[in-house]
């Protein structure tokens, strides 16, 4: 399991470095967008006109820099956690041709996830003690 969180790690690291810096800087080629009449293209031209899928840059890029370097792990699962929630509901809602890729990178942060999972004990409690 050491071995398997370890790679599902580096390889969600990579993912979202390569990935999340093309929101960042624009260096592979896109596929068309989605007909604006559409809700993933109306969606798609509101998040580029806002310049949202930058800020969504930072918030791959970063934790993926962390998760390749092992440091903060948990800090890095729990942003790109939401992430990838809303990578699933955009696939599931408006456009199903990203719903493989939602689930590879779902699934590779669970095996990471299980491996951390004692500094997420807290926030599983029922009651705070307080």
């Amino acid at each position: 399991m050491k071995i398997a969180a370890a790679v599902a790690r580096i390889l969600l690291g990579l993912i979202f470095v390569v990935f999340g810096s093309n929101h960042l800087i624009a260096w592979m080629p896109s596929p068309p967008p989605p007909p604006p009449t559409s809700a993933a293209g109306q969606f798609f031209a509101a998040t580029m006109s806002s310049h949202f899928m930058f800020i969504v840059g930072v918030c791959e890029v970063l934790p993926g820099l962390l998760l390749l370097v092992n440091r903060y792990v948990p800090l890095a699962l729990t942003v790109l956690g939401a992430v990838i929630v809303n990578i699933l509901l955009i696939s599931m809602l408006m456009a199903p041709m990203g719903l493989p890729a939602g689930i590879v990178v779902a699934v590779l942060w669970f095996v990471v996830f299980l491996r951390v999972r004692g500094a997420f004990a807290g926030i599983f409690q029922a009651k705070a003690d307080a």
